[in-house]
């Protein structure tokens, strides 16, 4: 069985763990372009989905920015 100090250790962990995660998720899909919704979209899965959302982002959704076709 689980104690409360554990309990609180491992949720205090996953604090640690999730805040930077969903920061950094979150500024990356602000600053970036996406095509038609998918910006919404994955605003909505990182703040409603802890922790797998800002994953899922990163593994998924980094890859649906649209290009910049400019060459300065």
């Amino acid at each position: 069985m689980i104690g409360l100090q554990e309990l609180i250790v491992l949720v205090l962990l996953m604090l640690l763990v999730n805040i930077p995660l969903f920061l950094i998720a979150l500024v990356d899909i602000l600053k970036s372009k996406f095509a038609g919704y998918n910006k919404i979209v994955w605003l909505l899965v990182v703040i409603l989905v802890p922790l797998v959302g800002p994953i899922a982002y990163f593994f998924i959704g980094r890859k649906q920015k649209v290009k910049d076709e400019r060459k300065d």
